[in-house]
């Protein structure tokens, strides 16, 4: 399989009619990205820069629902993919230039992101949400956080992992074992495996628990862990070539999953009046659920999504290569578009769950609007 690099955020570019629906799967999880953190900011659980959370529980119910079935899979499928082509483009560029390629192409826009764009959002919801009118100079002379990633976490993260393996194939110069691609019982017990190491995760981190100044959620590792190492093991094993319509049983599993899984864990709460934080963490039969749940559900919708890719989205689209050459720039700006968007609806009163049914569908839009347009400026476009 010959592959070359691509964009900073999947490490990928897959050559024309081969492998396209890789990068429209990029399009879809960036887009998910989006709508989760509108979701967190008007109805899910969760923190964002801006929050305005709805009170009304036929609101909070299926948004909770909803942002949990995201988190289960979309952030785990970013380092799949980010993993998926790493070791060809390390072949061919060699250590030194990938290594230099991956800090300019991935570094800047960690910089970018935390001593420019961030201090300006802090400002906006400070200004605005927090009633405080001082200069963004004035702001800036108090300002302590210039260490913050926000959603770059994921970048630091992503190059943390790129660093690792790099060690290790430095070290390890024998050619890697080719393995049969899984079959679905086989991902299924990998499922229930990572959910149990999850939970003893986080026994110590429980969800919600940030390492500063990174922006790590441990109790979400696990996964990213597991993840990005199979993205390396799928593309020395052609994992890709191997998928068939075996993996068709995922739609039902996945189904079962969001329809009956999710409220049994609901119903558990409400017959043991269970505090919702025994679900994040610690030594607790909910804690064990909740992980074994999440990691069945994110690992069946990953291989749903590769085996409705490829035989249902590997086809040439010229709006959707438009979509996906945006999609990093996207990534690093929606929170930009979000809070603006946020701060512009801050005093029409209705409930925040009509705030969400706009901002959600209008942040997505003016995210890929404006990532399009960044991408076309000069030097910039050489970097995302």
């Amino acid at each position: 399989m010959s592959h070359k690099p691509l964009n900073p955020t999947t490490g990928l570019n897959p050559p024309v009619g081969k492998i396209l629906y890789i990068d429209h799967l990029k399009v879809l999880l960036t887009g998910l990205v989006v709508l989760h953190h509108a979701c967190v900011t008007y109805a899910g659980p969760g923190s964002w820069y801006y929050s305005e959370k709805t009170l009304k529980s036929g609101v909070i119910i299926p948004v909770t629902m909803l942002v949990a079935t995201n988190q289960a899979f979309f952030m785990g499928f970013f380092f799949f993919l980010s993993a998926l082509f790493i070791p060809a483009s390390l072949t061919k560029k060699g250590t030194a230039v990938f290594v230099k390629d991956r800090l300019k192409r991935l570094g800047i826009p960690l910089l970018f992101y935390s001593f420019i764009l961030s201090p300006v959002m802090n400002y906006l919801v400070y200004y605005y949400a927090g009633g405080h009118h001082i200069t963004f100079w004035q702001f800036l002379s108090g300002y302590d956080n210039w260490i913050s990633f926000g959603v770059m976490w994921f970048v630091v993260a992503l190059l943390l992992f790129t660093a690792i393996y790099i060690l290790w194939r430095e070290a390890d110069k024998s050619k890697p074992a080719m393995r049969k691609a899984p079959s679905v019982s086989a991902i299924l017990v990998f499922a229930s495996g990572l959910g149990f190491v999850s939970f003893l995760v986080r026994i110590v981190f429980p969800v919600g628990w940030v390492l500063d100044p990174f922006g790590f959620q441990l109790g979400h590792f696990p996964q990213y862990i597991a993840l990005f190492f199979w993205g390396l093991v799928c593309y020395n094993s052609n994992w890709l070539d191997d998928i068939n319509s075996r993996y068709k049983k995922f739609g039902m599993i996945t189904l079962c999953l969001i329809l009956f899984g999710f409220p049994l864990i609901y119903a558990v709460k409400i017959l043991f009046n269970t505090p919702i934080e025994w679900y994040s963490g610690g030594a607790h039969f909910q804690s064990l659920l909740y992980p074994m749940w999440e990691q069945l559900t994110g690992l069946s919708i990953i291989t749903l999504l590769l085996y409705i890719g490829k035989n249902y989205w590997n086809k040439p689209s010229a709006f959707l290569g438009k979509l996906s050459r945006c999609a990093f720039a996207v990534y690093i700006f929606h929170p930009f578009v979000l809070i603006c968007l946020s701060l512009l609806l801050k005093n029409w009163s209705v409930d925040s769950s009509l705030k969400l049914l706009i901002v959600a569908p209008a942040g997505i839009l003016l995210s890929f609007l404006l990532g399009y347009l960044i991408v076309q400026i000069p030097g910039v476009k050489k970097i995302l």
